[in-house]
């Protein structure tokens, strides 16, 4: 069993287990109960009714943050030429192809996103390895390989606040949606955000209950279980 520290279990003990939380409820709850003395990262936790070993219920989304996420984000893009310089003066972090490849392959991870433009993809390819499992790695669906033309509006995303999300293998789905320094108003746009994209990318192949539990949680604090027609009303926010 997990050790937890002092402030956690003061947090856990005035947290009902058996009550489903409204989504405002929960938030007004730990911006007033901090379990750390940084700033926690808020995240929605959401128990699929998929069976993700079939293709056909894969979940998997991009969504960009209304308000925003309160992270920096290390943008990387995989580019040589005129897509190269399209990408320095969109604000990427790195730029670059042979010399980035083989700096990762030598252990250097310091960057959140990977862009690539198609072209680049022959010599990326060789980073499955070790970008794959990260989730760093370019894709179609994540929207990560896109031609020079899109480089800037998807940087730009990106430091607005785009986070991708997928279902893992145990059919959870995890979003850090904001800061508990945020206004609750603006956590719940955040939030209103991601579960509007979480429908809409509902697989056809899904029966039953899509959303079966939702729980939000700080980054070091324990977790309160949410109301699922409370949460999926959001979207109306949108």
């Amino acid at each position: 069993m997990p050790k937890h520290g002092k402030n956690f279990k003061v947090v856990a003990a005035q947290l009902d287990r058996e009550k489903l939380y409204e989504p405002r409820e929960a938030l007004e709850f730990f911006k007033e109960h901090p379990t750390a003395r940084f700033d926690e990262t808020l995240e929605l936790h959401l128990r699929m009714g998929v069976d993700p070993r079939h293709a056909d219920q894969m979940v998997r989304g991009v969504v960009v943050m209304p308000r925003g996420t309160g992270k920096e984000v290390r943008i990387l893009v995989f580019a040589e030429g005129e897509a190269a310089m399209i990408a320095e003066e969109a604000g990427a972090d790195y730029v670059g192809l042979d010399d980035l490849v083989a700096k990762i392959q030598g252990g250097w991870l310091e960057f959140d996103m990977a862009i690539a433009i198609p072209q680049a993809m022959g010599k990326v390819g060789r980073l499955g390895r070790i970008l794959g499992p990260r989730g760093l790695m370019p894709s179609p669906k994540a929207g990560t390989i896109v031609q020079p033309n899109e480089i800037k509006r998807v940087i730009d995303e990106a430091r607005k606040g785009r986070v991708e999300y997928r279902v893992d293998r145990t059919a959870n789905i995890h979003v850090p949606f904001g800061k508990r320094s945020f206004e609750v108003d603006a956590l719940l746009e955040n939030l209103a955000a991601v579960v509007d994209s979480v429908l809409r990318n509902k697989p056809a192949a899904s029966k039953g209950a899509y959303i079966r539990k939702a729980y939000i949680s700080p980054t070091m604090g324990p977790s309160a279980r949410i109301d699922v027609a409370a949460l999926t009303a959001l979207r109306t926010l949108v």
